[in-house]
């Protein structure tokens, strides 16, 4: 039986000592070190990261949401929304997950409470589109978030389409749009 890998990116203390009061859970894989961060937690988090003198995460370099559905090992939430952080100053990388459960059918479009997390367009500008992104394509919604709205798909689309519940083939929607022509663009 081996051991664990040692987790020994200099961010976490920090943060540990930051949040003493909070649960966190850090994973390695092939040298990158994710931080999870309970949702309510999340904002604060991140503008420690940012803001602090030996962190200086001044870098968002992606936001991105994962869908665990089926997936073989338990997850603490079906969705994740994943922030992938750099430090320039520090040469150093760290991501930031929030796992979150949906409360209700997660095959239609209706909006569901507990998919929601804050945004953090006010701490990095550059994740304004990205969220939009995370928002369209598996209907996780951002609190405070300038501009909330599809980015990919036209405004009517009726689901989420990178949720694991979409089928393969559509619900008919390429059957069912409306086709402009060349010249009434």
């Amino acid at each position: 039986m081996t051991a664990a890998p040692k987790l020994d990116h200099p961010t976490l203390p920090l943060v540990k000592e930051r949040f003493a009061e909070t649960k966190f859970l850090a994973t390695e894989f092939r040298g990158q070190t994710t931080l999870v961060v309970p949702a309510e937690k999340l904002h604060d988090v991140a503008r420690f990261l940012r803001d602090d003198a030996r962190c200086e995460y001044n870098f968002l370099s992606d936001v991105t949401g994962v869908d665990y559905l089926d997936y073989p090992a338990p997850q603490p939430g079906r969705f994740a929304v994943v922030w992938n952080l750099v430090s320039h100053k520090f040469d150093q990388r760290l991501r930031l997950k929030v796992f979150l459960n949906p409360s209700m059918d997660t095959t239609g479009i209706d909006a569901d409470p507990a998919l929601m997390v804050d945004s953090v367009t006010d701490l990095w500008p550059g994740a304004e589109w990205p969220e939009r992104e995370v928002f369209d394509m598996f209907g996780i919604r951002f609190r405070n978030h300038p501009d909330l709205r599809r980015i990919l798909m036209w405004k009517d689309y009726p689901a989420h389409p990178l949720r694991k519940d979409y089928p393969l083939r559509g619900r008919g929607e390429r059957e069912h749009y409306q086709k402009l022509a060349r010249d009434s663009a």
